[in-house]
């Protein structure tokens, strides 16, 4: 009877924990779109933002005491402070902030953002390279789940990068959940990425300033009545962005202009590098070109740093 009643102790806390850590991380899926709604619907109430979000796995009222938990009640002041505080799910480090670029595919940075149709919101990923600024990989969705957000838009971006990526890339995100959720975890950990989070969602900068110009300066401009519509609009937009809008960080080179003509600096580098060690009849068991860095850095005339390729 003592270990019966052991063994039901035990299945109750399991249960509360389980429960705790559900409820953890739904707040860390919709929390950074709360943020972003708030930021452009100052006064839109817990209610309303409910009626356009419309997630599945939380009802209208838990939603509501989520919103007033995090500080995001009508009545209250906003704290920023408080409101991406996913404690008790896992994060990770922050490998980007301060860091020096030098190369494409060193870091990759994603984000979540929302669309209003219809009165109703829809959701679109986006992953960029950061050093190019290219979009490399998004998705358009209608729901917050793992499976229509982040996940297809990290597998288009392994595909446009040929499914291949350098090992120990960043990928960088806020603290939303999809960034954490084991098959997302587990795809990064594959191509080995080191994943990278910042600590509030408006300081993963180069991702949101994309949502902007995005939704801002292409889909606001188009009429848009249904999702296949904004589906369409934003494939799109995403085309616009990377093979015909000057980028003012690339010195208004065009995304792909400028991955291009780095490929480019790379093979002219690789002849000169060939010849050197083959003149070199001394030299044994060396490394081919592709095995070994750069002997000299590359410089384009569009950056002011030097451009040392592994690829």
């Amino acid at each position: 009877m003592f270990y019966a009643s052991l063994d039901t102790s035990k299945q109750a806390i399991h249960q509360l924990l389980d429960r705790r850590m559900q409820r953890e991380e739904l707040s860390a899926y919709l929390l950074p779109l709360i943020i972003q709604i708030r930021g452009d619907h100052p006064t839109l109430s817990c209610r309303a933002m409910y009626a356009k979000l419309k997630p599945t796995s939380i009802g209208r009222d838990r939603f509501e005491q989520l919103c007033k938990f995090n500080g995001f009640s009508i009545e209250r002041r906003l704290s920023r402070c408080t409101t991406t505080n996913s404690t008790g799910v896992q994060r990770f480090d922050d490998l980007l902030t301060d860091r020096v670029l030098t190369r494409m595919d060193e870091a990759w940075s994603s984000d979540i953002t929302y669309y209003e149709v219809g009165g109703r919101f829809y959701f679109i990923t986006f992953i960029m390279d950061c050093f190019s600024r290219r979009i490399l990989g998004y998705a358009v969705s209608k729901t917050l789940t793992t499976e229509q957000t982040t996940l297809p838009a990290l597998r288009m971006a392994l595909r446009i990068r040929g499914g291949k990526v350098t090992p120990q890339m960043i990928f960088h995100s806020d603290g939303g959940g999809q960034y954490y959720d084991k098959e997302f975890v587990r795809l990064t950990a594959e191509h080995k990425m080191r994943n990278s989070m910042c600590e509030y969602a408006w300081e993963n900068g180069k991702a949101e300033r994309l949502n902007g110009t995005i939704k801002n300066n292409y889909l606001k401009h188009q009429e848009i009545r249904s999702f296949p519509q904004l589906q369409k609009k934003v494939d799109r937009a995403v085309t616009l962005y990377n093979t015909e809008r000057p980028h003012k960080a690339l010195k208004y080179q065009i995304p792909i202009d400028f991955e291009k003509k780095l490929l480019i600096l790379q093979k002219q580098a690789m002849p000169t590098m060939t010849e050197s060690l083959d003149a070199n009849t001394g030299l044994t068991g060396a490394l081919s070109p592709q095995q070994t860095e750069q002997a000299t850095p590359l410089t384009p005339d569009v950056l002011s740093t030097n451009l040392a390729e592994k690829r």
